[in-house]
């Protein structure tokens, strides 16, 4: 054997032992996807991968928990581990495509910054946490510049749906889809004749824009039930078994999930209703009414502030949570603070239930209309082409919000790809009339028994404003232009902005103009 003969073996059984792939080690390169973080999304994540047929390379900065996950969970798939980043690359097909599931921040910017010098050009990282889309528009143009295809994908549907079917929302460098999307359509829900829940987004940060508004819209939602519920028992007094079953007789959760408010959330809801803890009382009453939060419907709330869009009702539920976490304080003000004296319902309570039913599907329309309009908004903002007929299907299964609902969605914008509103549609504005008799009185009677539903009140607010040809905003103008010069337009001249001297002594010179 030759002096370089010698080097070419020396060297791939140095590579070999450093998790480094020398040329003809085919043996190590029989990963086709790579996953980062095994807390339980990312597990369940490669399992279903591994479920449909691609062999998965697991890592975690804990290495331990890889060969506990090999040991336990993944004991006879064919997932594979690796005890270091450059062990996994180095057993990843080419392009190499590695999926980040870690915490958003900064995680998401070390992990990127320790694969670099181990990447080439055209390999694919894939960020499926929930990181603000900014940060996904930065992390796309820095990669780019480096020959790194950089992928922010939106994942919902919690464990159940990562290990069965989730919803995907892709975004950000589009030449890395074609290398993502059999893996990706593949593990992802499906519905109807079996479309998956997961197509392409749009560019740079647009898929961890959309899945933002999905949370923003989970957490309006998630507070429409709860003021049904709210109303339920405190105006109607009903017990929980009676909210959550259909038998005996109808009632409540069960039976309006087999109506147009179908959905996940109303399920699970119906069975939170009847668990029972380990005393055979019903769980739900125990459990302290301060809700928690991470974010997510925060950002939307912000974006909706930044881009000047009226996503009230998700400002609203994000506020509901601040307030019922002020428990400490709520419960000092319930001592002192009196409502109305009158809080017996005196109505049919039967009637009054259907009203509560309506006025939760009505206000449920109003939510997706303000974050369909976020998401136009988006696009505008910044040069995205979204088909938000895709993204209502995207979100039909496998997250949090699926409904049928969200088929409804889908076929008014196949109807008109251009809707520029959901109300404008046929199909909601029929429901929106056909339910807002009962809408009105629902939030009456709540108003009048002192029930606090920010979600019902904003959502008709937010109804009644944009059916108004005329608001009172044209006063608004003249009391801006009174004190600070600020300008307005005449109806009969619009784009013509007029200052008034409104005192005599204010003057003729106008203040600049400029949108905040």
């Amino acid at each position: 054997m030759g002096q370089l003969d010698v080097l070419v073996g020396l060297r791939k059984r140095l590579g070999t032992h450093l998790g480094v792939v020398t040329e003809g080690d085919d043996k190590g390169k029989r990963a086709d996807i790579a996953l980062i973080g095994l807390a339980v999304m990312g597990q369940n994540l490669i399992l279903n991968m591994n479920d449909h047929g691609f062999v998965v390379c697991a890592f975690n900065r804990t290495v331990s928990k890889v060969d506990d996950f090999l040991a336990n969970e993944a004991k006879g798939t064919k997932v594979i581990g690796a005890h270091s980043l450059e062990e996994m690359v180095s057993k990843l097909k080419k392009p190499r495509r590695i999926i980040l599931l870690v915490k958003a921040g900064q995680a998401v910017d070390d992990f990127i910054e320790k694969l670099m010098p181990l990447l080439d050009t055209g390999d694919i990282i894939i960020d499926g946490g929930n990181s603000e889309y900014r940060d996904t528009t930065r992390r796309c143009r820095d990669l780019k510049a480096k020959g790194i295809l950089f992928v922010g994908s939106g994942v919902s549907g919690g464990e159940e749906g990562a290990r069965y079917g989730p919803s995907l929302m892709p975004g950000g460098n589009k030449e890395a889809w074609p290398h993502l999307k059999t893996i990706f359509q593949s593990i992802a829900a499906k519905v109807g004749t079996g479309e998956p829940c997961c197509d392409w987004v749009g560019d740079e940060g647009a898929g961890h824009f959309v899945k933002m508004v999905h949370n923003g819209i989970e957490y309006g939602d998630m507070q429409l039930i709860c003021e049904a519920y709210h109303l339920m028992k405190d105006v109607l007094g009903m017990e929980h078994k009676e909210m959550a079953q259909v038998r005996p007789r109808p009632r409540a959760f069960e039976e309006w999930n087999k109506t147009e408010l179908d959905s996940f959330l109303i399920e699970i809801t119906a069975n939170i209703l009847k668990f029972q803890d380990t005393d055979g009382k019903h769980l739900l009453p125990k459990i302290r009414d301060s809700a928690g939060q991470k974010g997510t419907g925060k950002w939307t709330a912000i974006s909706a502030l930044e881009y000047g869009v009226p996503v009230t009702l998700i400002g609203e539920a994000v506020f509901a949570r601040c307030l019922s976490s002020l428990k400490d304080e709520r419960i000092q003000a319930s001592k002192k603070l009196k409502g109305p004296q009158k809080t017996q319902f005196e109505g049919d309570k039967k009637s009054f239930l259907e009203d509560i039913r309506k006025a939760l599907y009505a206000s449920k329309i109003i939510s997706y209309a303000q974050g369909f309009m976020l998401l136009r908004q988006a696009a505008t903002e910044f040069g995205w082409t979204l088909n938000y007929g895709g993204i209502a299907l995207m979100w039909r299964g496998g997250c949090i919000i699926r409904s049928v609902f969200l088929g409804k969605i889908k076929d008014a914008f196949d109807r008109n790809p251009g809707l520029q509103n959901l109300l404008l549609d046929d199909f909601f504005k029929s429901a929106v009339e056909n339910c807002q008799d009962s809408w009105r009185r629902t939030v009456c009677t709540g108003v009048q028994t002192g029930i606090p539903m920010p979600c019902f009140t904003t959502a008709l607010s937010f109804y009644d404003g944009y059916r108004h040809e005329m608001l009172p905003a044209n006063l608004i103008q003249a009391q801006r232009d009174y004190f600070g010069a600020h300008t307005y337009e005449l109806l009969a001249k619009p784009g013509q902005f007029i200052h008034t001297n409104w005192t005599g002594h204010g003057g003729s010179v106008s203040s600049s103009s400029y949108n905040a």
